[in-house]
């Protein structure tokens, strides 16, 4: 299954990552900490209605690749792994909140809890099958994440690629 899509197509297939590097960061459900990460990356990800398990590894290849980790130098040239980190993912269907017609968000564009659950795991999975430490959140809790951002550097993907 192909990941591109061009103009005119379903622009509802793309998976979308919220990448911030961190200093640490925590996700906790009823004030129990259920994953934490010292140095890393702490990935918000949200599931659309049309993805498939190719978006998954995309994102988790892309995300596991990022050379945003200073190298001696202080340039921007390390990837997570190369500076000991680790990630937090952390499941965020508001990333598909659709405000262009009012003020109240539409998630019409996210994907069924039971299809995101499901690739949402799978991307967990796939960041863990690049040798990751991977740490998690509870999916369809009510969560509170802390972090402290590095940088600060955000980064914004998503698993459509563009031709």
């Amino acid at each position: 299954m192909p990941l591109a899509t061009g103009a005119g197509e379903d622009s509802t297939r793309a998976m979308r990552a919220v990448v911030q590097r961190v200093r640490r960061a925590r996700v906790t459900v009823e004030g129990r900490t259920l994953g934490q990460i010292e140095r890393g990356l702490l990935v918000l990800l949200g599931v659309a209605t049309q993805d498939a398990e190719p978006d998954a590894e995309y994102l988790a290849q892309k995300i596991a690749g990022l050379r945003i980790f200073d190298d001696p130098e202080g340039k921007m040239n390390l990837a997570v792994a190369d500076a000991g980190g680790s990630v937090l993912a952390v499941s965020q269907f508001t990333l598909y909140g659709d405000v262009r017609r009012g003020k109240r968000p539409s998630f019409d564009a996210a994907a069924r809890p039971e299809t995101a659950r499901t690739l949402y795991e799978h991307f967990v999975e796939a960041i863990r099958a690049q040798g990751l430490r991977c740490e998690t959140g509870q999916f369809q809790a009510e969560m509170q994440v802390e972090l402290v951002n590095d940088g600060p550097v955000t980064i914004l993907l998503d698993s459509q690629k563009l031709f």
